[in-house]
């Protein structure tokens, strides 16, 4: 399953300009809870499984995805994508490069 992925400039880009985005952090709650990007979602990836229904409004849309690195956000855009989400985007570098 291929994702595509965004930088954090262009995702500021994005936010400035008022783009209509749904964010996905899939951290820990402290991990959050020390910084993240206004208005996302905080599902942390070991229970995204269970948790899906929460995201299904948002199956069409494109949904940006984070974590600390990328490598968390990667493994749910994979995820993500197996569900049936037709838009999984992983921002690079995660809060790393935010």
């Amino acid at each position: 399953m291929n994702f595509t992925t965004i930088s954090s400039t262009e995702l500021k880009q994005r936010i400035e300009a008022g783009d209509d985005l749904i964010l996905l952090d899939v951290r820990q709650p402290e991990e959050h809870a020390e910084q993240h990007i206004p208005s996302s979602i905080l599902i942390p990836l070991g229970e995204l499984p269970a948790r899906l229904d929460e995201l299904e409004q948002y199956r069409d849309r494109e949904l940006i995805v984070y974590c600390r690195s990328g490598n968390r956000s990667g493994q749910a855009c994979m995820f993500l994508g197996m569900q049936g989400f037709t838009n999984p985007v992983n921002l690079e570098g995660g809060m790393l490069q935010w």
